[in-house]
């Protein structure tokens, strides 16, 4: 278990949590753990914070002190390992069987020179915490074929990992897009090493399900309920979801908005695209304005930070676009739709029901798509299945079908 990086940036770690408003005796104990790893990594011979915590749970009975220590370790490996600061709205619990800390020197320096090469990009900690775990257990998995060195990988080892010998699909299309995205970050590094990688993985058809798309009633329940002055939201709720409703913005790009994003004087939003790193403007409509103000200057927290929605609970930081789930599990209540199990909820279907009117009121495409932020037309693709006013004009009739009597009978 390599510490170096811990102990030469862990100072880090402890200010941020202070100027965050961490209480000060969880701060001690974050810093006390990572003292005790310092100090006894070697000598224990761990390999991983797993190794770190099953030292405790081996000694220690209370299953209350087990839970804060297994949180304390998460939260120091995910700024170790990944370069994540903690999130106090959830836990941050161990990596579960770890396959970075198994990885060979070589390998582990792949995942290391991704991460901060991408942190330097300014690429979403979420994005890189996914993929480089992706690609550590692509790497592990050539590990176990002998595979130890990226000079050894061949071909049949990396088509290995997607098909099978039968001829199915072990691994999915997005599995290999995260793995990709590793070794083409490192591609400036070594060239031709990682391009000869790269050409070794398999063309994956991606498959995408039916989006269940609102119903014209749930839109107009949802509008009721931002309308209700005596709704169980909150006025910032409210604002994100006029917001959502009416711009068909991503989650992340809610989250991202700062004060600056609204020009009152002209009645646009501006942001920068996070997805695609493209700028945006659109125009700021009366009622979404309004939700926005209402929120501004009624309910805000008073704070020092520049994002335009804050979290609700002290300290009063940034939303973060992972909170926005909650948010529309929120407004989905208000409304009453949605409560059964297996209803598709979530801000996409929002975006998804802009999308498809836009379409059914013959908005051309390229317009919706430069609405939405695609950087590609063909990203427009998935909301055909729900345009049904021009789907029905490619029905066919059957007229001139023999139909007997009694088939539409009971239709």
């Amino acid at each position: 278990m390599n510490v170096e990086n811990l102990r030469g940036r862990y100072q880090e770690l402890i200010a941020w949590m202070r100027s965050e408003g961490y209480h000060e005796n969880y701060v001690y104990h974050v810093e006390r753990e990572i003292k005790r790893i310092l100090a006894r990594a070697e000598k224990e011979g761990w390999k991983s914070y797993s190794d770190v915590y099953q030292e405790y749970a081996g000694r220690l009975e209370s299953a209350h002190t087990l839970r804060n220590k297994r949180t304390f370790l998460g939260l120091i490996e995910h700024f170790d390992v990944f370069g994540l600061y903690p999130d106090r709205r959830r836990r941050q619990k161990i990596v579960q069987r770890a396959k970075y800390y198994s990885l060979t020197d070589e390998f582990k320096a792949v995942i290391d020179y991704y991460c901060e090469a991408e942190k330097k990009r300014g690429k979403k900690e979420t994005t890189i915490y996914n993929e480089a775990s992706h690609a550590s257990t692509f790497m592990y998995t050539l590990q176990e074929q002998g595979i130890e060195t990226l000079q050894a990988i061949t071909e049949e080892a990396v088509l290995s990992i997607f098909i099978g010998e039968d001829g199915n699909l072990r691994r999915s299309c997005s599995y290999k897009k995260d793995v990709v995205a590793v070794f083409k970050a490192c591609v400036p590094q070594s060239p031709e090493t990682f391009e000869r990688v790269l050409s070794y993985f398999p063309v994956l058809r991606e498959s995408r399900k039916n989006i269940q798309y609102l119903q014209p009633e749930e839109i107009a329940a949802l509008k009721q309920a931002l309308a209700d002055k005596d709704a169980s939201l909150s006025l910032r709720d409210k604002a994100i979801g006029m917001l959502i409703l009416k711009t068909g913005l991503r989650c992340c790009d809610i989250a991202g908005m700062t004060l600056a994003s609204i020009d009152w004087d002209d009645d646009l939003i501006y942001i920068s695209q996070q997805k695609t790193e493209v700028p945006l403007d659109l125009p700021l409509t009366a009622t979404v304005g309004n939700a926005i103000y209402d929120y501004l200057t009624l309910e805000r927290p008073k704070t020092a930070s520049e994002y335009m929605f804050i979290s609700e609970h002290r300290p009063y930081g940034r939303l973060k676009s992972a909170s926005l789930g909650n948010i529309a599990d929120k407004l989905l209540a208000a409304a009453n739709i949605r409560q059964s199990d297996g209803d598709r909820r979530g801000f996409h279907i929002f975006r998804h029901h802009l999308a498809t009117a836009l379409l059914g009121n013959g908005v051309a495409r390229p317009v919706i798509s430069q609405i939405l932020g695609h950087d590609s037309p063909d990203s427009l693709e998935s909301y055909l299945s729900a345009d049904f006013v021009h789907l029905k004009e490619c029905a066919l009739s059957v007229e001139r079908f023999s139909v007997d009597e009694g088939v539409f009978a009971n239709a």
